[in-house]
């Protein structure tokens, strides 16, 4: 009789770490998946560092395209290892030449592509398109963000249940123009955050709200606004995963440099 009775509380005390267990897989999956999807955002200590000019010794790119040039002021600090894999393919020479392969009207457009139909093909090194996405509660996608495009996805059996997992970007990238908002629209951004600055910029700048945290953000244009425009506003054609744009529109170079007031002020 006592063996029965050790074995029926035997059996309950494994039900119960079992159950314990399951639960702390859960909770840890839970938290896995709210990390890979999103990050904590404090609002108390938010820097915009968007709405700041470039200063002196900053590391900028300087995109120019067969419809004019892009200045970007990049933000190797946030975006380590976009920022570099970006910075190496530019150096490289990877996008002389490329191909603004999806032009989403006034939304976004994204280039870097050696193809036209943004097929990622061309000898590229593969390793180059699995760059873990960095987000950051300090960028977003204001108008004139540049971000990186996002390439792949894996996902654990925990995630397919559940929800998340890795993602990662690539060698192309993309330019951010704006979404019309009505005031309903404008009303619940201001209300989306206890940061009110955040809110207030989407409206002063413009932007894709929708995008925030969802992509990897490397630099904020500062001079070029009208050329992103031109960019989301080309007539395009739907290759049933683009908006491709009918006529070449071409990345001729990126370069890498530094800002400096004495030099843009000479710029025209």
């Amino acid at each position: 009789m006592k063996k029965y009775r050790n074995l029926f509380l035997f059996t309950i005390i494994t039900s119960v770490i079992l159950l314990g267990t399951t639960v702390v897989l859960l909770y840890f999956s839970a938290k896995r998946q709210q990390n890979d999807r999103y990050i904590t955002i404090d609002p108390d200590t938010i820097q915009l560092v968007q709405l700041e000019a470039p200063k002196d010794g900053d590391p900028i790119a300087v995109v120019d395209t067969t419809l004019g040039e892009i200045r970007i002021v990049l933000y190797p600090d946030r975006s380590p290892n976009a920022v570099k894999n970006f910075t190496e393919l530019a150096e490289s020479g990877w996008y002389d030449n490329t191909y603004v392969y999806d032009s989403m009207e006034g939304v976004y457009a994204s280039a870097g592509c050696k193809q036209k139909n943004g097929e990622l093909t061309g000898g590229a090194d593969s390793s180059r398109e699995r760059t873990e996405r960095e987000l950051s509660q300090d960028l977003w996608t204001f108008r004139g963000a540049v971000c990186m495009v996002n390439t792949a996805k894996d996902s654990s059996f925990m995630n397919k249940l559940m929800g998340g997992g890795q993602f990662y970007n690539g060698s192309c990238f993309m330019f951010v123009d704006e979404v019309e908002l009505d005031d309903a629209a404008k009303q619940e951004l201001l209300d989306a955050s206890d940061n009110k600055a955040l809110g207030q910029a989407f409206l002063d700048l413009g932007g894709v709200p929708n995008l925030s945290q969802q992509v990897t953000v490397i630099g904020q244009t500062y001079k070029g606004l009208e050329v992103i425009d031109a960019l989301t506003s080309l007539e395009t054609e739907n290759n049933g995963k683009y908006m491709i744009p009918k006529e070449d529109i071409m990345i001729k170079s990126v370069k890498i440099d530094t800002y400096s007031a004495e030099k843009e002020a000479d710029i025209k």
